[in-house]
């Protein structure tokens, strides 16, 4: 029997992949770096986890050195002010989801990786269509020691909701973030993202374009 669903980043509530990429070429022209990620660049380099770490292995490609740590920062002032001014729905079907684990008392949780900022700009850009009262666990960087692809935010996520690995099922909108959840030995739902739909989600238990209810099927 499910006891909890988990959300395994903000990527699954709302598409913000292109805004994200859209971000960055905008903190490339702030800091007069001569840079342009395209779709293409963007859905490559989106196999290394972090925006950090993106530009680091982008830097390294081309052999210029750029500091990682203040584009990241400027990204993340741009795509957070972002989302505080422009209003988005949610992806297909989280509603539905989030209601009937509401309704069904299975819990919910986020197992995001990303920063408090970040979260609370998503829960902004939503506009009370998704609240973080809606959730009883929401994970951030800052709670644990080793972000995604380790399994370390599944193992908080699933000792804060007291619930076994058995009784959770996760939904994944990344290879990358996937990874995470079969780390824990915690079943998951693909639910690709815009420039996910490629990634190999050999292990998860189905492929959803839009979320329904049948996610809680055993």
């Amino acid at each position: 029997m499910i006891k909890a669903v988990i959300f395994g980043s903000i990527g699954t509530l709302v598409e913000t992949s292109d805004i994200q990429r859209q971000s960055f070429n905008q903190a490339f022209k702030t800091l007069g770096i001569d840079w342009y990620w395209d779709k293409d660049n963007y859905k490559k380099l989106l196999k290394k986890s972090g925006g950090a770490n993106r530009v680091n292995y982008f830097s390294n490609l081309n052999k210029k050195f750029v500091d990682s740590k203040k584009v990241r920062e400027i990204k993340t002032l741009i795509f957070n002010n972002y989302l505080k001014n422009n209003f988005i729905n949610p992806r297909d079907g989280v509603l539905e989801v989030i209601e009937y684990a509401k309704f069904n008392n299975i819990k919910i949780g986020l197992a995001s990786t990303t920063s408090i900022e970040n979260i609370d700009a998503i829960f902004k850009t939503l506009n009370k269509k998704i609240e973080k009262k809606d959730f009883d666990f929401i994970g951030n960087n800052e709670l644990i020691k080793k972000v995604k692809p380790e399994p370390d935010i599944y193992i908080k996520a699933l000792n804060d909701l007291g619930v076994n690995r058995d009784e959770c099922i996760a939904i994944e909108d990344s290879l990358d973030s996937a990874l995470s959840a079969l780390r824990a030995k915690v079943e998951y739902i693909a639910f690709p993202g815009l420039f996910h739909v490629d990634d190999d989600f050999s292990y998860c238990k189905k492929c959803l374009n839009k979320l329904d209810i049948s996610i809680f099927e055993n």
